[in-house]
């Protein structure tokens, strides 16, 4: 059943902490997952929060902390010792651990890895902090199983209990050579049902392997997982040895931290905020955009009193205004979202590009014909003026064309010079459409009227 956390069971914790109900406290904590755990612990005020926190075992201790939001997390790290940090990190598995490190000073850094109890966990943390963060070496970790090629299954399956003692899920067991190049993957059916003199090198696979390299980028990775429907994926260096493997519940967190960038990037947001971000961080994360669209703005005011002496002679042109702005910035963010999206996904390969920008120009008309057939009935049914619903139903048409042609292109633009196309969704292309409906519109009335 989903955990529902309401104010009335904030209430009631709360009231259970002033009281000192431990034994209550604990059974009701203990019942939760780690991820309902952080969201009570969220709610919280900082020295609450750590009193509950520190009545957890250690192992749901350390992953209910990965479940907290980071910004919150950063803070709460703030109420320990770094002893007590390190006690921590001792329970979490290494990628985990190397991220919740990254998120410390230097000089912090340094003083938890000194006071952990297992050094040799410690070392490999310290070896995936040098990986850059937004790569797959920085996103794996070193907990996996193989077996050696000449080895029998016998001994695998020994040594695979040894190992996965270590390894909190296993998925698949990886087959190296002596210099623990990666050879391929050995499935935990077949080594189940094999005879136990078999050796390794007759039962694994070794075609079509997917494994990703340690400076691949974060985003590569989930493509490929999520292309293939893996649920983990070995990673090699630059001489093919395994070093690592990342397991499908990091990736999913990757995946929905570029869909929240994206979409705040589209929305006109900079920069990664939070609900609970700062006024500065804010303000200058929208800030840009919002300049930006003033520009517009102001461009746009000017075209408009561009044409003032057409608005004296027929101030109706005036009232359509609005409507010939929303249909080019709508049609154009559709059209660039629809492109955005195909970018993001690989569905576009060179031989499909101008296959798309057709399709998107298509659509365009099609899209702007049926606009401009509904608004000249209206015009020519609720107007005595014929010569507006021609203006507003060719207005229309150029438009939508326009609009879609734009929306397609620009996007484009931004992949091949490397920026990247999410910022075609946003006020940018509202804004650029803006100015084009506008103009479209009034020469359109200039040579209808005139």
């Amino acid at each position: 059943m989903k955990f529902e956390l309401t104010k009335q069971y904030i209430e009631e914790l709360q009231e259970q902490i002033e009281t000192g109900q431990i034994d209550l406290i604990l059974e009701i904590i203990n019942a939760l997952h780690p991820a309902d755990i952080a969201d009570v612990l969220e709610n919280l005020d900082p020295s609450q929060a750590k009193s509950i926190y520190e009545l957890l075992d250690d192992e749901k201790a350390a992953e209910a902390l990965m479940e907290l939001d980071d910004d919150y997390r950063t803070d709460f790290l703030k109420l320990f010792s770094s002893l007590e940090i390190a006690e921590q990190v001792d329970q979490l598995n290494t990628d985990d651990a190397a991220d919740l490190l990254g998120e410390l000073e230097d000089s912090d850094q340094a003083e938890v890895i000194a006071q952990m109890e297992d050094q040799d966990h410690a070392s490999e943390i310290i070896d995936l902090l040098r990986y850059d963060e937004d790569s797959a070496g920085g996103l794996m970790q070193t907990e996996y199983i193989i077996a050696r090629e000449n080895w029998q299954v016998r001994r695998c399956v020994v040594e695979m209990r040894r190992q996965a003692e270590e390894v909190e899920k296993v998925y698949s067991i990886y087959v190296v050579d002596s210099d623990d190049r990666l050879l391929g993957i050995l499935s935990l059916r077949r080594l189940l049902f094999a005879e136990p003199t078999t050796l390794i090198r007759e039962m694994y696979k070794n075609e079509r392997i997917h494994y990703v390299k340690t400076n691949d980028s974060k985003a590569s990775v989930a493509e490929i997982m999520e292309k293939y429907d893996l649920v983990a994926v070995p990673v090699v260096d630059f001489q093919n040895k395994l070093v690592g493997r990342i397991t499908i519940d990091d990736v999913v967190d990757v995946i929905r931290e570029e869909a929240e960038r994206d979409f705040q990037m589209a929305s006109g947001i900079s920069e990664n905020v939070e609900s609970n971000s700062s006024i500065l961080k804010n303000t200058r994360s929208r800030l840009p955009w919002i300049l930006i669209g003033l520009a517009g703005g102001i461009l746009s005011s000017q075209i408009i009193k561009g044409y003032e002496g057409t608005l004296e002679i027929i101030p109706t042109l005036a009232f359509f205004i609005p409507l010939i702005a929303s249909t080019a910035g709508n049609i154009g963010v559709q059209s660039s979202a629809i492109v955005v999206q195909g970018l993001a996904s690989n569905d576009f390969q060179m031989k499909g590009i101008l296959r798309r920008v057709g399709k998107e120009a298509l659509v365009g008309m099609v899209v702007g014909l049926i606009c401009a057939v509904i608004i000249y009935i209206v015009g020519y049914f609720f107007s005595d003026d014929i010569h507006l619903a021609v203006t507003l139903a060719l207005s229309l048409f150029l438009v939508a064309l326009f609009a879609a042609a734009l929306g397609t292109f620009i996007p484009l633009a931004l992949d091949r010079i490397k920026i990247d196309p999410a910022l075609a969704t946003g006020p940018f292309i509202t804004t650029a459409n803006d100015i084009i409906g506008l103009s479209i519109y009034f020469i359109v009335a200039y040579i209808v009227y005139f």
